[in-house]
């Protein structure tokens, strides 16, 4: 018995020991001088990798094929200066660095550089500044990074690796402009005052067929709300290349994808030249945020007055430099996804300088559902409440009903991208735009980050300001007779970010409304996932090319319906 009693002691002792050499795991990352002489704050990002195709800051996400990443802030960090990743320093998807499996891997470090804003309501905060790439951490200009090398991950975890930081991420060129595309970029009064600091917004302008042999010609516009666009997305005035190697979509299934879109871009451009395809302005909108790659294009506790700026500052000096017929009756939006939303809560908030709105795949208009979640009666974002059974959120699925992610890991992603809703990424910037500012200058949390315990003051907050379906219920006696025809959604009934939940919501709303009626449509994709934009016939990996031109014909019909009497229907209808 007693050596029995020994032997489980020495078994208990080695197993300790064990455990305490591999929470002795440690990386030291510095930047050199040939990377930047001056002190630098931000956020200083480790990166792992088993998978040799990308560097390990190319392969940074939450699906299924996403690796691992820790990170930490730094203040001021100088150059030569060694800060240790250590077992505390939090990550994803292992919390710990002594969780990581053993093996070979690909070490990568980057500093997500952070500046100093001083803002007009008194608070100072550190933010990543866009650098012309739309909040891209892994290619924003003057980031610090090092190149991918080979380590060891030991069961003891991992040991004497020192990473130097000695690259920077270059400068990006602007787009030149062509006979058909321009490029526009203004200082805004409104933004710069918020921010402390000038602040600018852009756009990429498609010119019609005839503009320069028209010179009195004045021109309805269409707005798309999107993700940061480098260029004018979807024209083409060449064939595809017939030297570019094929690529394969994943997302859709499809070999040769980037071939199809080439192609696609260029029967655009063939549609714009025909007789008999009306001739308008289309922009689309660069206003990228230290928050986001942009700014939800409404005005914001936490990111300032966007939604003025763009409307009182952007889209008039885009229709007195090009001629557009700059009144509400002839200015459209539209956008899927984050576009989707932004082109209904701009219609919305700003009724009257909108003749109408076309929102494909809208992220959450009815915080009921946002995504999963009922912000205003669950107490946790991440688990289904029960008694017995701990069970999460879903957060992505395919058309199939298949998960990839949960909304807990999700969440956890950002916070090790970046505290204080400073990751760039979606759940955050949705915080950074609704949330009321906290005393500290940052967004206040909808829900603590680490456990997803809903905060329902701040909920309340949402939803009188931001909660669609919510503010039109509120204020449909105001608002109803300036919205009606204006209003279209679409949306995939199998949403991969369950986007469909909130529509059918919204839908509801509007259709049991009658004083007025909204006179819009809310229609439905069958299987279909994100982003479907309102095609029946055509899968959502060609329609989602097609936005220039599947809204035109509503918009003209719109137009013939609401243009007031006198109103210019001539002059940019030339052939």
């Amino acid at each position: 018995m007693k050596k029995i009693l020994l032997l489980f002691l020495f078994v208990g002792l080695l197993q300790s020991c064990k455990e305490r050499l591999k929470s002795a795991s440690s990386v030291n990352v510095s930047f050199s001088v040939d990377a930047s002489n001056v002190p630098k704050d931000g956020r200083l990002l480790l990166m792992l990798s088993n998978n040799d195709e990308k560097e390990p800051r190319f392969q940074i996400n939450d699906g299924l094929n996403g690796q691992l990443v820790f990170g930490m802030n730094v203040d001021a960090m100088a150059p030569g200066a060694a800060i240790t990743f250590d077992d505390s320093v939090f990550g994803y998807p292992f919390a710990s660095l002594a969780e990581v499996p053993p093996g070979e891997y690909n070490v990568q470090a980057l500093l997500h550089v952070y500046e100093t804003f001083n803002l007009s309501t008194g608070h100072t905060v550190k933010l990543p500044m866009d650098n012309g790439e739309g909040q891209q951490w892994q290619r924003s200009p003057g980031n610090l990074y090092s190149k991918p090398f080979k380590i060891r991950v030991a069961d003891n975890g991992i040991a004497n690796v020192e990473v130097v930081m000695d690259q920077i991420i270059p400068s990006i060129e602007e787009p030149e402009d062509t006979e058909w595309v321009k490029h526009i970029k203004i200082k805004s009064e409104k933004l710069s005052e918020f921010w402390g600091r000038d602040m600018y917004l852009g756009a990429h302008v498609l010119l019609p067929k005839g503009f320069d042999e028209h010179p009195v010609a004045k021109y309805p516009l269409m707005v798309f709300h999107g993700h940061f666009p480098s260029d004018f997305g979807g024209f083409r005035t060449t064939p595809p290349d017939s030297n570019m190697e094929p690529e394969y979509s994943e997302r859709f299934n499809l070999e040769g994808y980037n071939i199809i879109q080439q192609q696609e871009a260029y029967d655009f451009y063939q549609r714009w030249n025909e007789p008999d395809f009306p001739r308008m302005i289309i922009i689309q909108i660069q206003h990228p945020t230290p928050y986001y790659d942009d700014s939800y294009a409404v005005n914001s506790a936490n990111q300032g007055p966007y939604g003025d700026a763009i409307t009182y500052e952007l889209i008039p000096h885009i229709e007195k430099e090009f001629r557009g017929l700059g009144e509400g009756w002839a200015r459209f939006l539209y956008g899927g996804s984050t576009g989707g939303w932004e082109a209904l809560a701009v219609q919305v908030k700003y009724p009257e300088e909108y003749n109408g709105c076309f929102a494909a795949c809208p992220d959450p208009i009815d915080f009921r559902a946002y995504t999963l979640t009922n912000i205003y009666e669950d107490a946790n974002a991440y688990y289904y409440d029960s008694a017995h059974k701990k069970l999460e959120v879903p957060a992505h699925r395919d058309y199939l009903g298949n998960i990839s992610s949960t909304l807990r890991q999700g969440n956890h992603l950002e916070l090790v991208l970046g505290d204080k809703s400073r990751s760039g990424q979606q759940w955050d910037i949705w915080e950074a735009t609704y949330s009321p500012q906290g005393e500290d200058g940052y967004p206040v949390r909808i829900w603590d980050k680490m456990t997803g315990d809903i905060d329902h003051s701040v909920a309340e907050y949402w939803k009188e300001n931001f909660d669609l379906r919510h503010i039109l219920e509120r204020d449909w006696e105001k608002l109803g007779k300036s919205l009606e025809g204006k209003i279209h959604i679409y949306c995939g009934d199998m949403d991969n970010f369950y986007l469909n939940n909130a529509v059918y919501l919204m839908e509801d709303f509007l259709e049991n409304t009658t004083e007025p009626y909204y006179g819009g449509e809310v229609l439905y994709g069958d299987r279909a996932e994100h982003c479907w934009n309102g095609d029946p016939e055509l899968p959502n990996a060609i329609s989602r090319l097609r936005y220039n031109s599947m809204y035109v014909p509503k918009i003209m019909k719109r137009i013939s319906e609401s243009a007031p009497k006198g109103a210019d229907l001539t002059s940019w209808r030339y052939k």
